[in-house]
């Protein structure tokens, strides 16, 4: 329960909570100002054999007897005001009032590291009475999250329930131990925020609705990358005019506009391509998100651009993926020219698969211009499948697709007529040959796509990719977009915006401008926020839970995977550093290890260089605080890059927070 959530909360000290026997939580909010609930604290929540020592109650009649003392002065009256004190107090309460203090019950709720068990089989022999301003309070979840009103910053509805429930909190579960809580000059690095887990129960209800929502589908977050002019737009786009998911009154506008322009054969990719200057110049320049439904995935796409000048809006688009479409152009040369040192088919591979999209679809797009070729297309394949392997993809998770964007062929349905090499008969249809389905069309590949396991989990994350104001949300209000990385987010929550900490209010949140009432990870959402100063908001930041606040650094360390540089990179490297939506000024400050890059091993300490295609431990100094977690704690947001002079050098996972 949130300290504010206590407002209009009678004064009177005789309740018992009807939903915990034996518990009685007040707030004592009208003469202390705690910065969380004292709720939640040991400070009200004990044995019942130390009542008289925390009790609120105790508080209250010493409070009663002094007024009375000073009227009366005299002890008669003191002891008759004792007999008064309410006869709730003298009742035996139950010996589990508070926290759970049964390893056996306790092994049921949450995941405890050995350290953990340690530390509380301590607390349990000496109880030592924490101090409110250095730790975090504890936590006591037993509720249903629907039935969790309290949590709310305006509660539908005032209930006993709601009134006197001890302090719950509907995704995070029970702490068993106060929680040290960092301030913002502490190293982050020094304590993990995601060593305990909450209990799966606590979000039931809500996933309830989150899967009715996806109406049992798999949700999956597609991204299209490829060299410039390879057709990803006129590919992507035309598939959503077969999907339904653009009318044709939209399609005349495009069929208009293009014709104005002298751009025929772009009116597939005006759907995609909506500025001004991308139809003027016929490139994309930043990325356009869609979403389309098939018969068991629900997609968020996401088409990158391709020319090499905007390769950071690409590494934008493929840190909120899942899986990828490779698009290549099968015309003699211009493939070539793609996949060649320089092109970009090459680097959007590589940079995918160094932002954990491990799913492949190759798109050979425009056989329509070489006949449908089956030469052609088999030497495309064996070009790509020698590339993509040394590369870090499985052989059973890259499969090839012969397309037409333009003619719209084998998207959706099978060519017509149906090309002889490539939709065999019955007995061999669905077999794959050297990453090749036959018979299968784009929408097939797609549908046989695995979702990544969600981190629902974990404590709340969504790093900002878009920040505008909306209207209609009412004043003060600040619209968000991004994707939640972790955990999962409910209107009227509160949540924390790092680094600057500001504390907002979820009013609202979109799904394809569709309100819903919850998000989880691998959602892609716009969340309406209220309490933040504007000027805070940049992209990059991270909106978090306030319990489990994301770590800050300026100081990193990390493990990298080196490319094909020209120059090796020697300590005092400048680079860019790219971690999801953001950009930095980052310098390699010491290299601490070169590592073999198959194996892993330990080549040499402090090497005085790394060269090209080598791997190694660096220690990264940024030139501002960034929002970042461990590789080994979350997955999505320990993942970053490195460029430099438009070109990129290595790819890296954080493996600590130095400062």
């Amino acid at each position: 329960m949130r300290h504010s959530a206590f407002h209009g909360i009678e004064k009177t000290a005789q309740t018992i909570d009807e939903e915990y026997e034996g518990l009685q939580a007040r707030s004592v909010d009208d003469h202390y100002n705690y910065p969380f609930s004292p709720n939640t604290s040991d400070e009200f929540l004990t044995d019942a054999s130390n009542r008289k020592e925390h009790s609120l109650f105790t508080f209250v009649s010493s409070k009663t007897k002094q007024d009375k003392n000073k009227k009366r002065k005299d002890k008669t009256s003191a002891n008759k005001v004792e007999e008064e004190e309410p006869a709730i107090c003298k009742d035996a309460l139950p010996p589990t009032r508070g926290r759970l203090t049964s390893r056996d019950e306790l092994d049921t709720q949450f995941d405890m590291d050995t350290e953990d068990d340690k530390a509380r089989s301590k607390a349990a022999a000496t109880p030592i009475r924490q101090s409110d301003l250095d730790t975090l309070p504890s936590r006591v979840a037993t509720l249903k999250i629907s039935e969790r009103i309290d949590r709310s910053i305006s509660p539908q509805k005032k209930s006993k329930s709601t009134i006197n429930s001890p302090s719950v909190t509907p995704r995070q579960g029970v702490s068993p131990a106060p929680v040290s809580r960092r301030s913002e000059n502490t190293p982050s690095g020094v304590t993990s925020t995601l060593k305990r887990r909450p209990i799966a129960a606590d979000r039931t209800n809500t996933l309830r609705d989150y899967n009715e929502r996806l109406e049992g589908r798999d949700l999956l977050n597609l991204v299209v990358v490829g060299h410039v002019d390879a057709g990803k737009s006129t590919l992507m786009g035309h598939l959503l005019v077969k999907l339904k998911v653009v009318d044709d009154r939209a399609m005349h506008r495009n069929r208009t506009e293009a014709a104005r322009l002298g751009k025929d054969s772009f009116s597939f990719a005006f759907v995609l391509d909506e500025s001004e200057e991308e139809r003027s110049r016929g490139v994309t320049m930043d990325i356009a998100q869609a979403q389309f439904k098939t018969k068991t995935k629900i997609v968020n796409l996401v088409d990158a651009p391709g020319h090499k000048d905007f390769i950071p809006n690409m590494i934008n688009g493929a840190a909120q993926a899942d899986v990828g479409i490779l698009v290549v152009d099968s015309r003699r040369g211009e493939f070539e020219t793609g996949f060649e040192y320089g092109g970009q088919t090459r680097e959007h591979a590589l940079l995918l698969r160094s932002l954990g999209v491990s799913q492949l679809i190759c798109a050979v797009n425009k056989m329509d211009t070489i006949e449908w070729s089956q030469e052609r297309f088999e030497e495309i394949v064996k070009k790509l499948s020698a590339f993509l392997k040394p590369s870090g993809y499985k052989d059973a998770d890259v499969t090839y697709v012969p397309v037409s964007g333009w003619a719209g062929e084998n998207l959706i349905t099978p060519n017509s007529p149906p090309l002889s090499w490539y939709n065999k008969d019955e007995s061999t249809s669905n077999t794959t040959v050297n990453g090749v389905i036959h018979g299968a069309t784009l929408v097939d590949l797609i549908d046989r796509l695995k979702p990544p396991e969600r981190p629902i989990s974990k404590p709340f994350r969504l790093c900002i990719s878009d920040i505008y104001r909306a209207t209609g949300v009412g004043a003060g209000t600040v619209s968000i977009a991004g994707r939640i990385e972790c955990g999962g987010v409910e209107v009227n929550e509160r949540a924390i915006l790092r680094p600057s900490n500001d504390q907002v209010t979820i009013k609202s949140i979109q799904i394809e401008n569709t309100n819903v009432t919850s998000a989880f990870a691998g959602d892609t959402v716009t969340l309406n926020i209220q309490g933040v100063d504007p000027t805070h908001l940049f992209i990059g930041n991270v909106i978090c839970d306030p319990e489990y606040p994301i770590p800050c650094a300026t100081v990193i360390q990390a493990r990298i995977i080196i490319f094909n540089i020209s120059v090796p990179i020697i300590p005092g490297t400048p680079a860019v550093f790219h971690f999801k939506s953001m950009q930095e000024q980052a310098k390699i400050m010491t290299l601490v290890e070169e590592l073999d890059r198959l194996t892993g091993e330990l080549k040499r300490r402090n090497p005085r260089l790394l060269p090209k295609n080598s791997s190694g431990v660096i220690e990264l100094v940024l030139h501002r605080q960034i929002c970042c977690e461990l590789y080994s704690d979350v997955k999505e947001l320990g993942r970053f890059m490195l460029r430099q002079s438009g070109l990129t050098m290595a790819a890296g996972i954080i493996t600590r927070i130095i400062a």
